[in-house]
């Protein structure tokens, strides 16, 4: 059965975001369980209407990076639900989830639009993306995006080899490159052999690149 991590851009984020300092809480009512730690759901984040205003996600998803003891950044995707519960400038989010990340029950943090985030999908969803190319839009619907389009813009198989535009087809074989994807030129006129696969979503794919399109 196929089973795709669909990685999702919004290429609007960038213009629009808004960067605000937050505070994230560890709440052990916010459930964490097996499908978002397999990736099949955003966790939860809960935060007032205010932040939500300030933050402006469009699609519902925020981005929070945390700043770790050791100096590492740890970023967390999340689906906005809007609690007037929980107190200003504040991100109430799993207890389980913050722990596992970052080792605190509490942390500073910036939330923002996120730029990009994945879910995996499989079952009857993903078989409606099989035999899809590469530039073909279907209904954001399929990853829990109603009312937009997601484009196919690539992907890879289960060895990591990239899909090409330009080679039709589910097809996997070795072609003369001179650039991406599938091979990035060190020197002017480089080219070389690589494996790549065909534009085409097939059982074999396991990454499909999709950005938001109006």
């Amino acid at each position: 059965m196929p089973d795709f991590k669909i990685v999702i851009s919004d290429p609007e984020a960038p213009k629009l975001e808004n960067i605000v300092k937050v505070k994230v809480v560890g709440d052990a009512d916010i459930e964490y369980g097996r499908d978002e730690k397999e990736g099949f759901k955003l966790p939860i984040a809960k935060l007032n209407k205010l932040l939500y205003e300030k933050l402006a996600p469009k699609h519902n998803v925020i981005t929070i990076r945390i700043r770790k003891e050791t100096g590492d950044k740890v970023n967390i995707r999340a689906w906005v639900v809007v609690d007037d519960n929980i107190p200003d400038n504040e991100i109430h989010v799993s207890a389980d989830l913050l722990v596992e990340k970052t080792g605190m029950s509490e942390a500073e943090a910036e939330a923002f639009r996120a730029r990009a985030w994945q879910i995996r999908i499989k079952d009857d969803r993903a078989k409606q993306l099989i035999g899809l190319r590469i530039g073909d839009t279907f209904d954001g619907s399929i990853v829990g995006l109603k009312g937009v389009k997601l484009e196919i813009t690539g992907g890879s198989d289960y060895s990591g080899f990239p899909m090409r535009p330009d080679i039709m087809g589910g097809v996997k074989k070795r072609v003369l490159l001179s650039g991406p994807p599938g091979f990035r030129p060190r020197e002017k006129g480089e080219r070389r052999r690589k494996m790549v696969r065909g534009n085409t979503i097939t059982e074999d794919i396991v990454q499909i690149n999709t950005k938001i399109v109006p």
